[in-house]
């Protein structure tokens, strides 16, 4: 028998987990969009050992597990460096490299989709690679970035329930501690998944009507 009593009754948690996850999730997009930005520019750099930089990063975070890189942030970084790190550093910095690396990948494909008749017009009347960037080619290509950035962004709040390995309080790590003490995970981790339903869908929908949009544009 469904017990919906063990819902209500911990609500109170699950929305402080909630809050947490909301929380990692805005603050890694927003720093993941920054790193993304920065990597994604200097590996259309006219310098090459820029490039290979932008590159290198790149790969390094997409091809390594988010778990594995989210435990070695945690437990291996501090030893490397000497420095004590709090678990929630540790999330903050290994959510937002990772997906900093795929935002940084987007920006390059939206920028390498804008037609090259463009930077060869704007060199042709003597624009900077700095003035081609910021006047030509990237409001071009920001319109066709926006549906891959919110696919994105919708994923990376999938990925903050990670965070719990490390025992940050977000939401799968309160309906864990709920369920020990409760023996009632059926019901909690159903909330769960309906919780992430109620938030995700219609964000997988507005992103989809956005693709839409994009494509209509071009």
């Amino acid at each position: 028998m469904f017990d919906y009593t063990v819902i209500t009754s911990n609500a109170g948690l699950l929305w402080q987990g909630l809050l947490v996850t909301a929380y990692f999730t805005v603050l890694s997009i927003g720093a993941g969009l920054i790193i993304g930005m920065f990597m994604g520019l200097i590996q259309l750099s006219p310098y090459r050992p820029l490039t290979w930089i932008g590159r290198i990063y790149v790969e390094f975070f997409r091809n390594i597990p988010l778990l594995v890189t989210l435990l070695w942030v945690y437990y291996a970084f501090p030893i490397f460096a000497g420095i004590n790190i709090t678990k929630y550093w540790a999330g903050f910095i290994a959510l937002s490299c990772y997906t900093g690396s795929f935002y940084a990948e987007i920006l390059r494909g939206g920028v390498l989709s804008v037609d090259p008749g463009q930077t060869d017009a704007a060199t042709a009347i003597g624009m900077s690679y700095g003035q081609r960037m910021r006047r030509v080619i990237l409001p071009q290509a920001f319109r066709k970035m926006i549906p891959p950035l919110a696919g994105q962004s919708i994923i990376q709040m999938k990925n903050t329930t990670l965070l719990s390995m490390i025992t940050v309080p977000d939401l799968l790590y309160q309906a864990s501690y709920i369920s020990s003490f409760t023996y009632k995970p059926m019901e909690i981790y159903t909330a769960v998944g309906a919780i992430f339903l109620i938030i995700l869908v219609p964000l997988t929908l507005l992103s989809r009507k956005l693709e839409k949009s994009g494509a209509g544009a071009r």
